[in-house]
């Protein structure tokens, strides 16, 4: 399991739009290294050690899974990204965003790169009280105070006022959702994404158990004779498997991710089952449905079938290389009936056929800014 470690970063600007640069550094941020806890006021003072514009100066407070070293080196990438050009004068100088770790957890670390606590934190009111803001009470790892003990301590004379601005925290996927369901047609890439998610923010993982079931190469091969008892067997697996692991765990507190939902099982059906077979199967789906827990979130990852099919083909199990392009668009009109007709469920459905959310970090940022802006209609 991953450690996951308390950071407190303080961050400043002086040039351009200096309460925009810090909304934008705090945006990325929670992006990239962690989810953003606590925000303290936006401060303004003056420039030290070299005249230059007056300064914005605030602290936040991260919870992050990044080492030290990659937190430092992604800390100096936002800061390139926001429009910082370092000089290697040695001077002070004006900044678009500034952007240090102040505290990590109670770490002490002494490289060539990396100095935590940081060395001047101390010294300097601009960071201390901000800092003192959202955490009074914790000590300093060195100094084995207390963060207000140390500002009542600092010498530092200039000058610190508050403003009326505030800074807004993005929500974490953590806190907004406890159980994302993540949807899509065959070769769609749900598994993939769910194995991501869960594997960056800790998240029980529910995966279906396709392969364990004996009809679905059967069915590959002769739909008709083998339709019902596939459907059915998934069905019943479905069920139990959800009813058990959701059961497990305490939605309220701890953060779920699966690669599908129930109802997959009825559009499925509407697809390969007889008539006859269809009104069975929707009686026994009915009683089932009304017992699982409902996703705060389902995704639908939306693939054209062209790259369904290449999805497919690469991936290479056999008993898929079969099918059909007509198959895939009759899925794909079933899952599109099912998301017009839910009133209940909060659906985002995302176009992933132009991303490549596996290899590439940027198509996969994408995807959890969607995931994390989305806002149920109402």
């Amino acid at each position: 399991m991953k450690i996951q470690r308390i950071t407190y970063l303080s961050l400043g600007s002086n040039q351009g739009n200096r309460l925009e640069n810090l909304q934008k550094a705090i945006n990325i941020i929670a992006d990239t290294i962690g989810d953003v806890q606590k925000i303290a006021s936006v401060y303004t003072t003056q420039s030290v050690g070299f005249k230059g514009d007056d300064f914005l100066n605030t602290v936040i407070k991260v919870t992050t899974y990044l080492l030290p070293e990659t937190l430092m080196q992604q800390l100096l990438s936002i800061e390139k990204e926001l429009g910082r050009t370092r000089s290697n004068s040695g001077n002070y100088e004006n900044r678009k965003i500034d952007l240090d770790v102040l505290l990590l957890d109670d770490t002490i670390i002494s490289s060539e790169n990396l100095i935590v606590p940081h060395p001047r934190m101390l010294d300097r009111k601009f960071v201390l009280v901000p800092l003192v803001e959202i955490a009074p009470d914790i000590l300093h790892p060195i100094e084995k105070k207390s963060l207000s003990i140390c500002l009542e301590n600092c010498t530092d004379s200039s000058k610190i006022k508050v403003i009326p601005e505030i800074l807004v925290r993005p929500i974490p996927i953590t806190e907004k959702y406890n159980y994302i369901a993540i949807e899509g047609n065959i070769g769609a890439g749900k598994t993939s994404l769910a194995n991501l998610i869960s594997n960056e923010f800790n998240a029980k993982l529910v995966l279906e158990r396709f392969a364990d079931n004996p009809f679905l190469p059967k069915f590959y091969e002769d739909n008709e004779r083998y339709a019902f008892p596939l459907e059915m067997s998934f069905l019943a697996d479905r069920y139990q498997q959800l009813s058990d692991d959701l059961a497990q765990f305490d939605l309220f507190k701890n953060f779920i991710v699966s690669d599908y939902y129930i109802f997959k099982s009825l559009i499925f059906a509407q697809v390969t089952l007889q008539k006859d077979e269809y009104k069975l199967y929707r009686k026994m789906f009915d009683l089932m449905y009304k017992e699982i827990t409902k996703p705060d979130l389902y995704v639908y990852l939306y693939q054209n079938t062209g790259r369904l099919l290449a999805n497919i083909k690469n991936r290479g199990r056999d008993y898929e290389q079969n099918i059909e392009a007509e198959y895939l668009q009759k899925i794909h009109d079933g899952y599109s009936n099912f998301i017009q007709t839910q009133q209940d469920l909060n659906i985002l459905t995302i176009d992933v056929s132009d991303l490549d959310f596996v290899n590439n970090p940027e198509d996969y940022q994408t995807i959890l800014r969607k995931i994390k802006t989305h806002t149920k209609p109402q």
